[in-house]
């Protein structure tokens, strides 16, 4: 089995996608989490006129497969690249895919060459297998049999996006709404970026009506909330768990923040064009969907480019 190591800053979002695509391709993984040195950490890596110097001391075995991702990575990323050890970089790296063996972006990144490969979604590690053993694994925990079960997956801050107490309140305001008009089960949890005063908001709203909110102990139920939903509410701030949302084969919708970013929306918008994803106005709606999931196709690609099949 070959063996990859990940580059990257300690990003929950950045290390999903690397970790997703090195399970599928069958990697041994090893995560190294990149920490720039000051002034460094206050310049744009792309930038750095000598990377390897510009962050805290780490080891790369010789043989191993490279995956980076962000900005950081990526120019760590190329200044370690050989020959003989593949070089991946996940993401628009700011810098040239030259620099790299083989470069995987977004439609949104508008970047194209012979060592480039396009996914819709950002890469993960969520297979139509896991959901059914978590499905298996979670069933119950939630609902019972009868209940329509809708899955709220919320983000936070992120620079670009605002998840603040007025926001939670006004998302635990139409959960409400649906919780007593509709009669549905609501299952919520919250990711490392929540603002703990967002949570607790919501679970002094919501957790009296009966909705379970996750409370960070215990095992994660977040396969679980996937795999059980019937419909999955997701926030805007997040491409990587909307990307996971929509490997579901449940309809997706996604609650509005303020805020603005183009790469977000952009994304948003193409996934609102293959009718994959609805903007939550408070009302749910059902359409008829299918899972959708380039990882495996990209990694199948990606081995065959780098002759690793």
């Amino acid at each position: 089995m070959s063996r990859a190591v990940i580059l990257t800053e300690n990003f929950a979002g950045m290390k999903s996608q690397a970790i997703g695509f090195a399970q599928r391709a069958g990697f041994q993984t090893e995560l190294c989490h990149l920490t720039p040195k000051l002034p460094w950490s206050l310049i744009s890596a792309p930038y750095w006129p000598f990377p390897l110097s510009s962050v805290q001391s780490f080891e790369v075995a010789d043989s191993s497969i490279l995956i980076s991702v962000g900005s950081v990575g990526g120019v760590i990323n190329a200044a370690l690249r050989k020959k003989g050890r593949p070089s991946i970089h996940i993401q628009n790296p700011r810098i040239s895919a030259c620099k790299f063996d083989l470069v995987v972006v977004n439609p949104h990144d508008n970047l194209t060459g012979e060592n480039v490969l396009v996914s819709r979604t950002a890469l993960h590690h969520i297979t139509s297998e896991l959901l059914l053993k978590n499905k298996n694994l979670w069933s119950g925990h939630f609902k019972t049999d009868e209940q329509y079960l809708v899955t709220v997956l919320i983000g936070g801050n992120n620079g670009r996006f605002i998840l603040g107490e007025k926001e939670a309140h006004h998302i635990a305001d139409q959960l409400t709404e649906l919780i007593k008009v509709e009669k549905i089960q609501v299952a919520l949890t919250p990711s490392r970026r929540t603002n703990p005063q967002v949570i607790k908001i919501f679970q002094d709203r919501l957790v009296p009506l009966g909705a379970y909110i996750w409370d960070g102990k215990g095992d994660n139920p977040y396969l679980g909330l996937l795999a059980c939903a019937d419909t999955i509410l997701v926030t805007t701030d997040s491409v990587s768990m909307i990307s996971e949302a929509v490997a579901t084969p449940v309809p997706v919708m996604v609650l509005p923040l303020p805020g603005k970013s183009k790469r977000i929306l952009s994304f948003i918008q193409s996934m609102q064009e293959q009718n994959r994803i609805k903007i939550f106005d408070g009302h749910l709606e059902e359409w008829a969907v299918k899972p959708l999931d380039d990882t495996e196709e990209i990694v199948f690609k990606a081995k065959r480019y780098l002759h690793l099949l």
